[in-house]
């Protein structure tokens, strides 16, 4: 409606000045709905399914089955009951997790006035219907998107719609053209931004999701992407059974042609089935995540999401809004320029209507300022009377008071653009205050000039007054402390860093080279119309070089981001108002400050509570502590897969008995292997975190070094049972055989854990490896007794029988080769690196 007079807009509503009939009202209620943001949330069915749909879960369950078939109930009650644990455990995360847009309608829960039988009434603002007429004042939230009929000094706090940190003045007569953005349209109101000063009188044309509010809610209504961390989880396990799977049907096909009977090779597919499974890695997961979220919230940092607190660890791109995330969100008097200091002083303290608490942002502004300035304003004010006064006029873009004093004189103050007081002075304003204007105006602050005179009587006019200039004042929302030294650190730690705002282009640079995100020279700046000339994928080249996009819509803030993602880079967005929604929404972490909109905090994964950005910092050094820990546990509970995987297959080859039964292999990964593996989140960082390049977590997790380091491991411990197993067999029955197998596996397998707990070979410096991670050796002494008390008292579990002190050199033979060998592949792979670094 922006594009539009005032008669045309009441024609295409079909309304009048005076509004609407109330039958009329319902009729169109009835048609638009209600002026509320619809709220959509999956359902607590849904989620719960969901749990049991991974590829693991769906082995397990086909494995349990596969036993039931067999008649081994035992076995197949504990395949299920890890398969319901496990999702139980999932279903309760996601319900703590599951973010909606609530906070979007908070903004709408007031009251409106509104004229209907041209009555003015009060109405709760769900009623608001298109063609409805509404009268606003200072401090009222805008209940829906409005042209303006009438206003009256009327300024507006649009940050949270558009990002501009200085409120903005509106005019009533401008006919815009249909293609001004959002923030340049100045004849019309927009839902949930709040009137600083003045009056207005206007037409609603859109309410509910037809607003500019509403179509924000409706990105934010998109689905959230998988976080890195899932992603990666999940193609992994997609590799890792596809590998299991072909193999078993090999070896199945084999067995076959063998002429082993169907039940044997039903029951091998159980074991190999179960083998395939890390089944303690959800858990473990879990807990790196709650760890890593823990030491978070001591930073005041709430973590919505636990897969968010892995996600900026391996963040390539972080988009940051400006007003309220990188700045205070606050204005502030920055620089000034005094030509009478004492009169600008009495300038700032008479020719505002603030009281220091409320008002207009620029002139609580100027309220502090004098306050550092130790001007008593309250006191000043007190003992003079304000006798006359000319309201910001958006026009003239200018304020006046006249003010008498205590011996009976009439001071005339006024502020406004240089500009407009310029053609009030006594003498023609020389150029050098004109370059000191623009000067200040390059630095990206908002200028307002003041000035003064004596009147001997009131005059009819502001025009009739001719003023002496006393001063220029510039304001900034100045940046956060701390914001600089984190982005030199996100920086160094190989993050690109773009700030994303609606406010204008000189004010975005001068704030993004406060905490260097632009060096001039090095790096590009748009606007948000110039990326209109590209395609996503010239788009993409041209961010690698962009420190800033100003005067940015949702929308472009929105597109910056899914390019991004769409060429592989893994991003983080901060912000603060409704506005960052969709962008917070779609990002893969979201983060919003705390002070922010709750719009943001419902549609953000992570939220800092005190607003300090520096947390970032810390938030990265943990999000790739958790991923290289994840990293660790993975390749220690797949060296365990593998070696099962490898054993039975090695066995069933040779044609020989299976050496681990389907519940040791359970027993093996969930509980001897789970007493170590849950200590790993708490494996400390090796290495500075600070200076590693973002790594993305299916690398990490399932890379070629990985894929090696785990077959290697589990070969290293599959050949030498397999000798193990066929030279028992000769002077043992198979049941005693087959429980030394058992428990000659579990504690090879803590050889591992003791190994992959670190990088770095044990030898280097054995006192310092152990302080690496002492709860891994704790695990080892609950899983010793857990390991007795299953070839003890729970052996008829375990196809197990009791064994003797002559049976223990069988038992820790080939963990003391595991370990060696583990040591040998750390030292070689030391050896490469170091000549790497000397190349």
């Amino acid at each position: 409606m922006h594009n539009k007079t005032i008669p045309e807009v009441l024609r295409e509503l079909n309304t009048t000045i005076n509004g609407l009939s109330q039958d009329e009202a319902q009729r169109r209620l009835k048609i638009y709905g209600p002026n509320t943001l619809e709220e959509e949330e999956e359902s607590k069915l849904k989620l719960f399914i969901r749990q049991f749909t991974s590829s693991f879960i769906l082995i397990l369950i086909v494995a349990g089955f596969l036993a039931l078939f067999l008649g081994d109930v035992k076995d197949s009650i504990v395949v299920f009951g890890l398969i319901i644990i496990n999702g139980i455990i999932g279903f309760y995360q996601e319900l703590k997790a599951q973010a909606s847009i609530k906070a979007l309608k908070a903004l709408t829960a007031f009251k409106a006035r509104v004229y209907r039988d041209g009555e003015e009434r009060e109405l709760d603002v769900s009623e608001l219907v298109p063609g409805d007429v509404v009268q606003l004042a200072e401090g009222d939230v805008v209940p829906a998107d409005i042209r303006l009929v009438d206003a009256v000094g009327l300024m507006v706090d649009e940050s949270m719609l558009t990002g501009e940190s200085i409120p903005v003045a509106k005019e009533v007569e401008k006919i815009l053209p249909e293609d001004t953005p959002l923030h340049a349209r100045n004849n019309c109101l927009y839902k949930g931004t709040v009137i600083v000063r003045g009056k207005a009188f206007g037409i609603v044309f859109a309410t509910g999701k037809n607003t500019e509010l509403g179509k924000i809610a409706q990105r934010v209504l998109e689905k959230s992407p998988e976080s890195p961390l899932n992603r990666a989880l999940a193609s992994f396990g997609k590799k890792w059974i596809l590998i299991v799977t072909t193999a078993l049907a090999l070896l199945l096909i084999i067995g076959y042609f063998q002429g082993r009977e169907l039940k044997t090779l039903a029951f091998f597919a159980v074991a190999q089935l179960v083998s395939a499974v890390p089944e303690g890695l959800p858990i473990v997961v879990t807990i790196a995540l709650v760890v890593g979220a823990l030491r978070l919230s001591r930073e005041k940092t709430l973590v919505k999401y636990l897969p968010a607190v892995e996600t900026l660890g391996s963040a390539t791109f972080i988009c940051s809004d400006k007003t309220g995330t990188i700045t205070l969100g606050k204005l502030r008097v920055e620089e000034y320029i005094a030509y009478d200091r004492g009169k600008l002083h009495l300038c700032a303290v008479f020719c505002n209507d603030s009281d220091g608490l409320k008002g207009d942002p620029l002139e609580i502004a100027l309220i502090e300022w004098l306050e550092r300035e130790e001007v008593r304003w309250d006191f000043l004010r007190a003992e003079s009377e304000r006798v006359w006064e000319h309201p910001f006029d958006t026009k003239r873009r200018l304020m006046a008071v006249i003010v008498e004093s205590k011996d009976g004189g009439l001071d005339f103050y006024i502020k406004g653009a240089l500009e407009s007081l310029a053609k009030m002075c006594k003498e023609p304003v020389p150029e050098e205050v004109f370059r000191a204007h623009d000067k200040l105006a390059s630095k990206g602050l908002r200028v307002l000039a003041f000035g003064y005179t004596k009147l001997i009587s009131v005059p009819n006019s502001v025009d009739d007054v001719k003023i002496d200039l006393v001063g220029l004042v510039g304001f900034l929302d100045p940046p956060k402390e701390g914001v600089k030294d984190a982005v030199e650190l996100a920086k160094k730690a190989g993050i690109r860093v773009i700030m994303i705002t609606g406010d204008n282009l000189l004010t975005a640079k001068a704030i993004a080279e406060m905490v260097s995100i632009h060096e001039e020279g090095k790096n590009l700046i748009l606007e948000g119309k110039d990326l209109e000339r590209y395609d996503d994928k010239s788009l993409y080249e041209v961010l690698q070089s962009v420190s800033v996009v100003a005067r940015a819509t949702p929308e472009d803030k929105y597109r910056i981001v899914k390019v991004l993602q769409d060429h592989g880079e893994i991003v983080a967005v901060t912000g603060d108002g409704a506005n960052d929604a969709p962008a917070l929404k779609v990002a893969d972490l979201g983060i919003a400050m705390g002070s922010g909109s709750q719009a943001a905090k419902d549609a953000a994964k992570m939220i800092i509570v005190d607003n300090n950005l520096s947390i970032i910092v810390t938030a990265i050094k943990t999000g790739r502590l958790i991923s290289m820990n994840i990293a660790k546990v993975i390749r220690y509970l797949l060296s365990a897969n593998s070696f099962q995987i490898f054993y039975n297959s090695f066995a069933i080859l040779l044609g020989l008995p299976l050496p681990l039964y389907p519940t040791q292999i359970l027993w093996i990964n969930l509980v001897t292997d789970g007493v170590q593996d849950k200590a790993y989140p708490f494996t400390k960082f090796e290495g500075d975190p600070m200076k590693e390049s973002p790594q993305k977590p299916a690398k990490i997790f399932l890379g070629k070094a990985q894929l090696f380091a785990l077959f290697y491991n589990g070969l290293l411990m599959a050949i030498p049972h397999l000798f193990l197993f066929y030279y028992l067999l000769k002077i043992y029955p198979y049941e005693v055989a087959l429980t030394i197998s058992f428990t000659s596996s579990v504690v090879s397998q803590w050889a591992v854990g003791i190994q992959e707990v670190s990088q770095r070979p044990f030898f280097v410096n054995p006192l310092e490896y152990f302080k690496t991670n002492p709860y891994v050796y704790i695990g080892i002494v609950f899983g010793a007794l857990l390991q007795l008390s299953a070839i003890t008292f729970l052996s008829d579990y375990f196809h197990a029988v009791r064994l003797g002190v002559e049976h223990l050199p069988y038992l820790l033979l080939i963990p003391i080769l595991t370990f060696f060998g583990i040591e040998i592949r750390k030292w070689i792979w030391l050896s490469y690196e170091t000549k790497s670094v000397r190349i």
